[in-house]
């Protein structure tokens, strides 16, 4: 069955969304291609934000192509869940992306065309974060879930978002810290214990010098020296720290919500 045979409302917010489709696969196509033609120079942060861009720009073609040719005729029932969800993704990567590829590697680029094309590709990102964003919010406005049940137009289902996207962002700076997929109530409070060690042990053994950490920034010989791979080294792990406290939270908020509803 169609969703336009259900909601009346559903061809306004299908011509916006198809309108902001074209400006996103564009953006994403600019941001990855500026970023690829930097060869060797991209880095580490330059290689995972591309794979993200790629990512974006392939999935919102695809989206595209498929409502194009088969909307009006064999569109299934919970097809709309998809792109709503997508959206939400890659409005929330493209945020990260945007934030995380100037302050970590962008600014320590010497001055020169790969420079330039970083910068770029970082605005192009922030570009379709906005449009992304603006997909999501008026779809949540002006589209009637009552008939169509969504789990990502729920409290959990946005907090199970935002928990899998930091954590996809953690296992870019640090592979041994604790970023289980979240799930229902039970694992939400396994996350949240591990999540706890981790926001303690963490800061304790990156930035204590009595257990071999580094306390300042200008004790990193990669964050004022030639640029490594992989950025300024203390940055990383500052990110880290900010990102796992981050979750913390809102596993913190996941469980409050579990347990009054259990209660």
């Amino acid at each position: 069955m169609s969703t336009r045979r259900i909601i009346p409302e559903v061809d306004d917010v299908d011509t916006l969304c198809c309108f902001l489709r074209l400006p996103q696969v564009i953006s994403m196509c600019l941001a990855f291609s500026l970023v690829a033609s930097m060869g060797n120079e991209r880095g580490a942060v330059g290689n995972w934000c591309l794979a993200i861009w790629c990512l974006c720009f392939t999935v919102t073609v695809f989206i595209s192509m498929y409502e194009c040719f088969y909307y009006d005729r064999i569109l299934p029932f919970f097809w709309y869940k998809l792109p709503i969800t997508y959206a939400c993704y890659a409005t929330l990567f493209c945020l990260l992306t945007s934030i995380m590829y100037p302050i970590f590697y962008v600014q320590y680029l010497p001055y020169g065309p790969s420079r330039d094309r970083a910068i770029a590709a970082s605005a192009f990102s922030c570009i379709a974060c906005v449009l992304y964003a603006i997909d999501v919010a008026y779809t949540w406005k002006h589209y009637k879930f009552k008939n169509i049940p969504c789990y990502v137009h729920t409290l959990p289902g946005l907090l199970k978002i935002l928990e899998s996207a930091v954590a996809c962002h953690l296992r870019l700076h640090q592979q041994h810290l604790p970023v289980p997929a979240p799930a229902g109530p039970e694992v939400t409070v396994l996350s949240f214990l591990l999540y706890v060690s981790a926001m303690v042990l963490w800061p304790l053994y990156q930035f204590d010098e009595k257990l071999g950490g580094q306390p300042h920034w200008y004790t990193d010989t990669s964050c004022i020296d030639e640029l490594t791979d992989y950025g300024c080294v203390w940055d990383q792990r500052l990110a880290v720290a900010i990102l796992t406290a981050i979750n913390l939270l809102m596993y913190v908020a996941d469980l409050v919500y579990w347990t009054r509803q259990v209660l």
